[in-house]
């Protein structure tokens, strides 16, 4: 294992801005408010970025059965990613608001696709803006490009692997990213029902920014993780959130620390709760 840069501040990706192979991807979204995100990048994004929206491109259609953002369709996100201008050969700088939570799910579904040479910017739009760096407005076109998957399905950890025994669960060493009071059962603004998985352990990702949306230095992002995971940092771990999106923040530390890479649960808390049979806890882990 050997550590990776993933996050990069914005005078790097200025740098690559008018390389023809990097591809700048805007995906800011609000859960509040689905539409918002493409409004914001029609009026104004990193110069030359095209638009990737988290329920759209960035996760399939909610099932019955399934958490609020399941995997996208391999054909669908491969299309709309040659859409783009993404190709195998692609550099792809991804950005969100600030800090980083949408960013992390476009990166860990790239990296799930098999395409490994992407980055997340540091901070986010507001960051860049703040610098007054290069902005367009409306919308970018670029010339389509050929995407060929390599999918890594063992990057994914699933509802059925974990409810076919739940005295297991502890031994999938299981962080939640969620803030300490939904984990705890205290309040739930966005799920039916509070709480967390018997034997998972609370790891918020929110301790892994600095207040104002950028990220921690590695070496504290490092021993964070390493104390989140008592230590242990060769053994098998997960990582889990809401919906599989503030999850995948985490697994950018531990690749940029050199950590073992965790497993994805992609249906997290919001499908683990679909079926009312399964085990809810409350309080600290």
């Amino acid at each position: 294992m050997t550590d990776k840069q993933i996050v990069i501040v914005a005078d790097q990706l200025l740098q690559w801005l008018d390389d023809a192979d990097t591809v700048v991807a805007d995906c800011r979204f609000d859960l509040g408010d689905p539409a918002a995100g493409r409004r914001d990048y029609l009026q104004q994004h990193v110069r030359g970025a095209v638009f990737l929206d988290l329920d759209e491109d960035l996760a399939g259609p909610v099932g019955p059965g399934s958490g609020r953002h399941p995997l996208p369709d391999v054909e669908e996100i491969v299309a709309k990613l040659a859409s783009l201008g993404i190709g195998n050969a692609s550099r792809i700088v991804v950005y969100d608001g600030s800090n980083g939570a949408v960013a992390a799910r476009a990166w860990w579904i790239l990296r799930w696709l098999g395409h490994e040479d992407v980055f997340v910017l540091d901070g986010g739009f507001a960051g860049w803006q703040r610098l007054g760096l290069p902005t367009d407005s409306g919308s970018t076109t670029r010339e389509p490009r050929r995407f060929e998957p390599r999918v890594r399905n063992d990057l994914v950890l699933t509802t059925q692997e974990l409810a076919a025994d739940p005295a297991r669960i502890p031994s999938f060493n299981l962080l939640d990213a969620r803030d300490a009071g939904r984990f705890r059962g205290e309040h739930e603004p966005i799920d039916p029902v509070a709480g967390h998985i018997p034997g998972s352990r609370n790891v918020p990702f929110a301790g892994f920014l600095r207040p104002d949306g950028t990220w921690l230095p590695l070496a504290e992002r490092r021993v964070r993780l390493s104390e989140a995971l008592g230590g242990d940092l060769s053994g098998p771990w997960s990582v889990m959130c809401g919906s599989g999106v503030t999850a995948c923040h985490i697994a950018i530390t531990s690749l940029e620390a050199g950590f073992r890479e965790p497993r994805v649960y992609v249906g997290s808390w919001s499908e683990w709760i679909r079926d009312g049979s399964r085990a809810v806890a409350v309080g600290p882990a």
